[in-house]
C-alpha cells in the first residue's frame, strides 16, 4: 500500500521531467544537500540545443530583470509541507457549499492548489498592492542583505567598488533601489503559479495603478507570453481628479491576459435601452430592426464606380445615390437582394434615403468592449457598499466596486465558471459572484485568498471588532451572502405564488438546500493554511536517544483532528476542496465519504477487517487509512486483498 506523499508538487522536478523528454541529453546529475545524487539539468548544453549559432557565454537578449528575480522562480517551484485546515465554526453552509476562503500568505495556497485545480480555473481577478510604498506586506524568503543587493544591483563590482558615482547613489537610497524589485519578486512567483490553474480558455484580470503598470505589463509578458496579452483597460474610478497633486489620476488600469485564445472573452451584453431600439413596425418575418447606415466608409473618401450608382424604390420609383458623391456598402447584386427580401428602408414616409435594416437576430450576441471603461461605477460605489453592509464606509480603504467586478466576471466568466481572487481583501469579488448568480441563475464558484494581515489598531475595522483583513472579507461574504439570498427569495415567492410556503420568512435560511433548487450558493468553506499534520523527524535513528523515540511513536501531531487529514488527504490527492463531505459510523468506527464515492477515508485505530470489508463494498474511487490505524499486521496485509476482491478500481493509501 503506497503512502501519501504529503507536500505540494515539486514543480521543479516536473520541468526537469519535460525538459528531459525533449533534450535526453541536457540531464545530468548532481548531489543534494545530504550528498545523495539526483537529476539536474545542463544548462550550456541546453542553451546549445536552443542556439543555430555557437554558445560561448551570457548573451545579451530583450528582457526585464531585476535583483532576486531567479529566487523568486525558485520559491515559485519550491514544494512545501503545509496543509489546509477546515475551520467550520467560520463557514457557513459547510456541508453543501462549492465556495472557499483560504486563509493565509497566498503563495502557499497556490501551491496546495496546484493539483486540485490544475486547468480548472476560467478566471482569475486580482487586486494586488499598488506598491506605493506602505502597502507592501509580503515578505518572501528571498531576500538578501544590502551588500549582495548592491553587486546585484550592478551598483558595486563583484569586489564591493562602486559603480556609480556615491553621490548619485545617495540620492537612490538602497531601500528604494529594491522597492520595484520585491514587488515584482512577489508578483512574479504568483503569477507563474497562477498561470498552472487556469483553462485553456481562461483569462487573468489584474488592478493596477501608473506606479507599477509598465512593470506589471513585461512581467505578464514574461509569464503569459506577449501574444497572449488582450488589453490594458482604463478605468475612470473618479469624476474629479485629487487635488493634492498638480496632476490628479483619475483611473486605474485593468490588464487583461490569457491563457492560450481569446475567444474565452465574452462579448459585453447588451443593455434594455439597446435592445430596445430595435423595432418591428412592418411585421418583417425575420423580427426586430434598427435601421443602420448604408453608406461605405472608403478611406480617402475615393470614388468606386462599382459601388455608386442609383437605389431605385420599388414602390415609388424613386431613386436615390449615395451622399456627396460616395459609395454604397455593398455592390448591385447584393443591394438588389436586399430589396427583394425588403432589408432596406426608405424611412416612414417611403421617400428618404435608403437604409439598412440591421436584424436583431443577425446581429452578434452582444457588443465590442472597450479599453475605456467611462461606463463601470465609480469607487466611490465600492465605499457605499461597504457602509450599506456594515453601516461604516471606511472600514475598509478603496474597496472596488461589485458593479466593476459584475462586469469582468461578464467579460472572463461563464455560468459554471471557477473564479480564483488570490487578493481577496474585501472580498468584493465573491460578493459580485453571488450577485451574479442570483441574478442569471449561474452556478459560478468562487476561491478567496486572503493573508491574515493585521488591522491597524486605529483603524475604523479594528474599532469595530475585526483584528485581520480576512476576518473583515468573511463576515463581507457572511452579510452580502443573506441579504442576495433573501432578495432572491422574496423574488421567488413573487414570481412562484406556490413556492410561498418554502420560501416563508420561517424557513428563511442560508442553508442552500433549504432553498430551493436554483438558489444561488452564499455559503463558503473557510480553509486555513497550517502546518503539517504530521510531526517533522529529519534526524536518524541514532541520533534519538530512547526517551525521544517514544514521541516519535505517534506520527499525527496531537491538536489535529481527523477532518484535519481527511483535507490534507484531498490537497495531496488533488481531490476538489469543495465536494460535498458525509461521515457515517462503520463498525464503531468514524468514516468520511467525499461526494458518495469519490474519496472513503478512515482515520481512527484499531480498524478491522470487517470495517474494511464495508468499505470496500462501497466501491470508492480511492481509500485511505491511517498507517498505524489497524488491529494488528494481519489486518494492514489483508487491506489490499479485500479491495482487490470487492474493488480492484480503488486506489487505496495510507498516511
Amino acid at each position: 500500500m503506497d503512502k501519501l506523499k504529503l507536500h505540494t508538487p515539486d514543480l521543479t522536478a516536473a520541468n526537469i521531467d519535460r525538459i528531459a523528454a525533449l533534450f535526453p541529453n541536457c540531464v545530468t546529475e548532481t548531489k543534494d544537500d545530504s550528498g545523495k545524487p539526483k537529476r539536474a539539468i545542463d544548462f550550456d548544453l541546453l542553451r546549445q540545443e536552443l542556439s543555430e549559432s555557437l554558445v560561448e557565454g551570457p548573451q545579451e537578449r530583450y528582457r526585464l530583470d531585476w535583483p532576486g528575480k531567479r529566487e523568486a522562480l525558485a520559491l515559485a517551484n519550491q514544494p512545501i509541507t503545509k496543509t489546509l485546515r477546515p475551520c467550520r465554526e467560520e463557514s457557513v453552509d459547510f456541508e453543501n457549499t462549492r465556495n472557499l476562503y483560504i486563509e493565509g500568505d497566498n503563495l502557499d495556497a497556490l501551491k496546495l492548489l496546484q493539483e486540485t485545480y490544475l486547468g480548472k480555473v476560467k478566471m482569475i481577478y486580482i487586486d494586488p498592492p499598488y506598491n506605493t510604498g506602505n502597502d507592501f506586506i509580503y515578505a518572501d524568503d528571498f531576500s538578501f542583505g544590502d551588500a549582495e543587493n548592491q553587486i546585484r544591483s550592478g551598483v558595486r563590482d563583484e569586489s564591493g567598488n562602486w559603480m556609480v558615482a556615491e553621490e548619485r547613489w545617495k540620492q537612490n537610497t538602497t531601500s528604494n533601489g529594491r522597492f520595484h524589485s520585491d514587488w515584482l519578486s512577489m508578483m512574479h512567483s504568483r503569477l507563474r503559479l497562477a498561470r498552472n490553474l487556469l483553462r485553456e480558455d481562461g483569462i487573468v484580470f489584474i488592478s493596477i495603478d501608473d506606479g507599477e503598470v509598465s512593470n506589471l505589463r513585461r512581467v505578464c509578458d514574461e509569464v503569459f507570453g506577449e501574444d497572449q496579452f488582450a488589453a490594458q483597460i482604463i478605468w475612470k474610478k473618479r469624476n474629479t481628479p485629487p487635488n493634492d497633486k498638480v496632476i490628479g489620476a483619475q483611473h486605474d488600469y485593468i490588464l487583461v491576459y490569457v491563457r492560450s485564445t481569446l475567444d474565452g472573452i465574452n462579448l459585453r451584453q447588451r443593455s434594455d435601452d439597446q435592445i430596445a431600439r430595435y423595432k418591428n413596425p412592418d411585421n418583417h418575418p425575420k423580427g426586430p430592426w434598427a435601421a443602420g447606415d448604408l453608406t461605405a466608409n472608403v478611406k480617402g473618401g475615393r470614388y468606386v464606380a462599382s459601388l455608386n450608382f442609383p437605389i431605385k424604390n420599388p414602390r415609388t420609383q424613386e431613386e436615390f445615390y449615395p451622399a456627396n458623391n460616395g459609395n454604397w456598402r455593398f455592390n448591385r447584386e447584393k443591394i438588389q437582394r436586399l430589396l427583394d427580401d425588403d432589408e432596406i428602408y426608405f424611412g416612414k414616409d417611403d421617400r428618404s434615403s435608403p437604409k439598412l435594416k440591421r436584424f436583431l437576430c443577425d446581429v452578434k450576441e452582444g457588443t465590442t468592449w472597450t479599453t475605456l471603461w467611462d461606463f463601470a461605477p465609480l469607487n466611490t460605489a465600492g465605499s457605499n457598499e461597504m457602509s450599506e453592509i456594515f453601516g461604516n464606509s471606511v472600514l475598509f480603504e478603496s474597496p472596488k466596486p461589485v458593479g466593476l467586478l459584475n462586469l469582468i466576471l461578464q467579460a472572463g466568466s461563464g455560468p459554471d465558471s471557477i473564479i480564483l481572487d488570490f487578493f481577496s481583501g474585501s472580498a468584493t469579488t465573491a460578493h459580485a459572484v453571488m450577485q451574479l448568480n442570483a441574478e442569471d441563475g449561474g452556478k459560478r464558484r468562487h476561491i478567496m485568498v486572503q493573508l491574515p494581515e493585521p488591522c491597524d489598531e486605529k483603524s475604523e475595522a479594528f474599532k469595530a471588532g475585526y483584528k485581520t483583513i480576512a476576518e473583515i472579507g468573511k463576515e463581507r461574504i457572511r452579510r452580502a451572502g443573506k441579504k442576495i439570498l433573501q432578495e432572491w427569495q422574496a423574488k421567488q415567492a413573487k414570481e412562484q405564488p406556490a413556492q410561498c410556503d418554502l420560501l416563508s420568512p420561517e424557513n428563511l435560511k442560508l442553508n442552500t438546500k433549504n432553498s430551493g433548487a436554483t438558489a444561488p450558493d452564499v455559503g463558503f468553506r473557510v480553509l486555513k493554511i497550517a502546518d503539517s499534520n504530521f510531526r517533522e523527524i529529519e534526524r536518524t535513528p541514532e541520533e534519538l536517544d530512547q526517551k525521544e523515540l517514544a514521541l516519535h511513536t505517534e506520527h499525527i501531531k496531537p491538536d489535529r483532528t481527523p477532518e484535519d487529514l481527511l483535507f490534507q488527504v484531498l490537497v495531496d490527492w488533488g481531490v476538489d476542496l469543495a465536494l460535498p463531505i458525509v461521515s457515517e459510523t462503520l463498525h464503531g468506527k468514524r468514516v468520511f465519504f467525499v461526494d458518495e464515492n469519490a474519496l472513503a477515508a478512515c482515520f481512527d485505530t484499531g480498524l478491522s477487517d470487517e470495517l474494511v470489508h464495508a468499505i470496500a463494498t462501497r466501491k470508492p474511487l480511492r481509500a485511505v487509512f491511517r498507517d498505524d490505524g489497524f488491529g494488528d499486521d494481519s489486518t494492514r496485509i489483508n487491506v489490499e486483498q479485500i479491495f482487490k476482491l470487492l474493488s480492484p478500481g480503488t486506489e487505496v493509501k495510507a498516511l
